[in-house]
């Protein structure tokens, strides 16, 4: 045992106070843990319910004392308003990350491509290996989101051809899409975070930098031409590609439609949408009929779909 976790699951009112008592004895502080409900398909989370306090207490000689003092904060705090008795868990201590990874396998999809996590290597040599390790973005490869828009993408990656990333999150699409041939990508995100992921995967699959434009941006800041191809003769803007890829949300996506997602698809495109869940697709699907495009495919995954349209 190198740990004693200490937990008490309060409401709101008395949540700072059992925090604060707690953190006095706990070296790296404490945590809380809530519920949380979807007010609407937009809402990232409201929390609801109880609160847990958690805090870890160090199991050396001193264990004990600790844990005789912070019981008898906890009883003059009761004293103020009642609270539940606490609840003590012997911990063994662990690398949390490396057992986070050992989760993560390679996942082979489709008929051609596998994703494979950063530290590890292929298990299929005959399958395109696309390397990933996700950060704080979006997009390991275990999502059906994802694994449908790659699943569209090996038949409709044009041939040294642009593409466009809409949400590019950890860069997984993007760099598939190199993987299977197109000639330049450019991914976008609102994300700090997700501009850094992708360039860190890019490099890890030896994308060249001037191969896969990454900014800070969405379909408006495309349509502007505020990003540029390299190339021998100086560059270009881009501002339309004969694939486009929105792994995003339904309600998300219908927005972009409205800030002119449609016009970044060049004639002859295809739009592959995905992140929608089953009873969304119609909504979607309406509104891309409704800028000029038609439905070529849909794809789903347990309650997922993706839609490719042109």
């Amino acid at each position: 045992m190198n740990w004693l976790e200490v937990s008490l699951t309060v409401n709101g009112e008395l949540a700072e106070a059992v925090a604060d008592v707690l953190a006095r004895f706990a070296p790296n502080g404490v945590t809380t843990e809530q519920a949380v409900k979807f007010n609407d398909e937009e809402d990232e989370c409201t929390p609801v319910g109880p609160i847990t306090v958690r805090a870890y207490l160090r199991a050396d000689e001193s264990l004990e004392e600790t844990r005789q003092k912070l019981e008898q904060s906890l009883f003059y705090l009761s004293m103020i308003q009642p609270l539940p008795v606490p609840v003590f868990t012997p911990l063994e201590d662990q690398n949390w990350m490396e057992a986070w990874k050992e989760r993560y396998q390679p996942i082979p999809i489709g008929k051609r491509l596998i994703i494979v996590p950063a530290w590890l290597e292929s298990p299929d040599a005959s399958r395109m290996t696309i390397k990933i390790d996700p950060g704080m973005a979006f997009g390991t490869g275990t999502h059906p989101t994802t694994q449908l828009c790659l699943e569209l993408m090996e038949s409709n990656t044009p041939k040294d051809g642009d593409v466009i990333d809409v949400g590019c999150g950890s860069g997984i699409l993007s760099v598939a899409a190199l993987k299977l041939g197109a000639g330049f990508a450019l991914g976008v995100d609102i994300d700090e975070a997700s501009v850094k992921a992708s360039r860190e995967n890019s490099d890890a699959n030896g994308i060249p930098e001037d191969q896969f434009a990454i900014g800070l941006g969405s379909v408006t800041e495309v349509l502007a031409g505020r990003f540029q191809v390299s190339s021998k003769d100086g560059g270009r803007e881009i501002r339309n590609a004969p694939l486009v890829l929105a792994n995003i949300l339904a309600p998300i996506i219908i927005r972009l439609f409205d800030m002119g997602l449609a016009e970044l698809v060049s004639p002859g495109g295809v739009l592959i949408l995905s992140g929608i869940l089953a009873e969304q697709a119609e909504g979607v699907i309406s509104c891309a009929e409704a800028r000029g495009l038609k439905l070529v495919e849909r794809r789903q995954i347990e309650d997922w779909v993706a839609l490719l349209v042109r």
